[in-house]
């Protein structure tokens, strides 16, 4: 029977576990503060900052809210970023993306203090990650590395395939797959729009990451049996049901499903450890920036 990995019971069971990390830190009197900015007013962004903030509150995270208005000039964000990195109570920085057009977003990461990067996308971080010695892991590879552990799918020796090849999930998925090190040693094979033959790629696949974007563009008859299958994508499309749309992934479920070992589903699989490990590389950076060691889960 194939294992549907539930990411809200690993999320869930790290938040818990944070929170021995977080009474440490606070027993040396350091509360973990993260800063969430905010330029748009779009309402899938205001539900993933609200969602992080009620995370933080849960675990004793200290949260700062700060919006700006989208319209604003651009000066007024790197403001905001040079004020907060400035902010000794401030641990971590995590700027909302999209940000609106005028704004340069590669200059918004570039602005960030790498210490205060908690989502790990300044340069200097993703230089650390592909040496091999990073500060902090992208969350949502950092999650899904997580959720490997948690199925018992050691990559060691393994053939993986990562579908996609964005800055924020397929390179640094990638590069941790790769890695010499607990939960790398894999073989790593990465996809894109313009792999010739997808189906010969992933059907090579022990685990496949499909982060392309792309509703259902990866069904059953494109995988091996037994591999395990990682959907990171979350697309609405139209259905009827009362909002008028579901959320899909980039990987075709009943398909997959009867193919792989093990599975994570949308929603409920890969989101949710995303989160989660924004908590965790908070609390590292409080831990680093105090001089206290804290055990992290």
């Amino acid at each position: 029977m194939t294992h549907v990995i539930d990411g809200n019971a690993v999320a869930q069971r790290i938040r818990n576990e944070l929170r021995d990390s977080i009474e440490t830190l606070e027993a040396e009197g350091r509360t973990p503060t993260l800063a969430t900015v905010l330029m748009s007013d779009d309402p899938a962004s205001e539900t993933y900052v609200s969602m992080k903030q009620d995370d933080c509150e849960e675990v004793g995270i200290e949260a700062i809210d700060v919006e700006i208005d989208p319209d604003a000039p651009a000066e007024e964000l790197f403001e905001t970023i040079e004020r907060l990195n400035g902010d000794d109570a401030v641990d971590g920085i995590l700027v909302q993306m999209p940000v609106p057009d005028h704004v340069d977003k590669r200059a918004v990461l570039r602005a960030i203090d790498p210490v205060k990067d908690v989502d790990g996308f300044h340069p200097e971080n993703v230089g650390r990650l592909v040496a091999g010695e990073p500060r902090y892991k992208p969350c949502t590879p950092h999650g899904i590395q997580k959720l490997l552990a948690d199925a018992d799918v050691d990559p060691e020796g393994k053939d993986a395939v990562v579908v996609g090849r964005s800055d924020i999930v397929g390179k640094p998925m990638a590069n941790l797959l790769l890695q010499k090190t607990e939960g790398g040693n894999a073989t790593v094979t990465v996809c894109h729009s313009r792999t010739d033959d997808l189906a010969a790629k992933t059907r090579q696949a022990d685990i496949l990451v499909a982060a392309a974007g792309v509703p259902e563009m990866i069904d059953g008859s494109m995988l091996s049996d037994g591999v395990v299958v990682i959907d990171v994508g979350i697309n609405r499309v139209e259905a009827d049901t009362e909002k008028g749309y579901e959320l899909v992934g980039d990987v075709e479920f009943d398909s997959a499903e009867e193919k792989a070992s093990a599975i994570t589903p949308v929603p409920g699989g890969v989101g949710p450890m995303t989160r989660a490990m924004l908590l965790y590389n908070t609390v590292k950076a409080a831990g680093g920036r105090a001089g206290i060691e804290v055990e992290l889960p």
